[in-house]
């Protein structure tokens, strides 16, 4: 593939990722100062555990949009494979926020079952977050859109954010509810900790993609053994080894050796090249593609996994899953 279809593609992903993060930054102040107002009538922890999380959204989601600008930017002479990494980098950062912001409020909410306190002024808690809860599920639906257009690593690490916002904000309903209308004392707290321990969970989950992307983790096997199977369609294609795959933000890479006829000409093989990449464009848009002809049997390096057939790799690899 080209680097200026690459860089196109690049471009149409980052413009997308860039909505999505500034319509998190905005659903996110809006719900700090909602939720800043009820919590001075409430007191409630499991409220200030809501927003503590919201707050922590808007600073994450403004990391967000700085790591999907800088995504965005094309390939240059100092990053020739672009710069993608920056959102795996903004998901790490987001990570660290919610990872205190669950320590915090299970520290609160252990201090709040020890004094015995409790919140006021249901009312107003349960109608901030009902609010809450139905600009969260607009913004949800919207990243989701984003998210299967361009696998944004960032976007996905807010869009965890904001799920478990809609835990948050059914805690503090229930909360409020238990406490102050039913009788039950020291469900606020005891609900806080149960918040702090699920943002703890996500922290962790939300984690793990960023880091993979980071350490250039080869793509699914289900996805990699779609791909042998659209390039394998060539007639004159013998064999794929060596392929290694990673992702970079929005931008994905494959490089694999393919086997040919000994006796091709230069150019024969440089055609049968282009017609496996234009098969593999087709199927998989915005892949980034280099290919490297051998003869079949031959392998350049002493790599034990260099001289592999990809497809029989890839069937060990999901023979070990399963």
């Amino acid at each position: 593939m080209s680097p200026r279809y690459a860089n196109q593609h690049v471009a149409a992903n980052g413009a997308l990722n860039n909505r999505a993060a500034l319509a998190s930054v905005a659903v996110a102040l809006f719900l700090c100062v909602l939720k800043g107002y009820a919590l001075w009538h409430t007191g409630s922890i499991a409220m200030l555990g809501s927003l503590t999380d919201t707050g922590l959204d808007l600073l994450a989601s403004l990391v967000t949009l700085l790591g999907v600008h800088l995504s965005a930017q094309p390939a240059d002479a100092q990053h020739r494979f672009g710069h993608g990494k920056a959102e795996a980098l903004a998901a790490l950062f987001q990570v660290s926020l919610i990872s205190m912001a669950a320590v915090t409020i299970i520290v609160r909410s252990v201090d709040r079952l020890q004094g015995g306190a409790a919140p006021a002024d249901a009312g107003i808690g349960i109608a901030v977050s009902l609010i809450a809860v139905g600009a969260t599920l607009v913004l949800l639906w919207y990243q989701r859109r984003v998210i299967r257009r361009t696998r944004s690593v960032a976007i996905r690490a807010d869009n965890v954010h904001y799920q478990s916002d809609l835990l948050l904000n059914g805690a503090v309903i229930a909360a409020l509810t238990l406490e102050l209308i039913v009788g039950v004392r020291g469900a606020d707290a005891v609900l806080g900790i149960a918040i702090g321990i699920w943002l703890g969970w996500g922290a962790w989950r939300a984690s793990s993609q960023a880091i993979g992307e980071l350490m250039d983790r080869e793509w699914p096997i289900e996805r990699r053994a779609r791909f042998l199977e659209v390039a394998s369609r060539h007639p004159e294609l013998q064999g794929i080894h060596d392929m290694r795959t990673r992702t970079s933000g929005s931008q994905d890479f494959v490089q694999f050796h393919m086997w040919v006829d000994p006796g091709m000409t230069v150019a024969h093989a440089h055609r049968v090249m282009d017609e496996v990449e234009a098969r593999l464009r087709a199927q998989f848009p915005g892949v980034e593609i280099l290919i490297h002809p051998d003869p079949v049997g031959h392998v350049d390096r002493n790599d034990p996994l260099a001289a592999v057939d990809a497809q029989e790799l890839v069937d060990e690899q999901r023979a070990g899953r399963e």
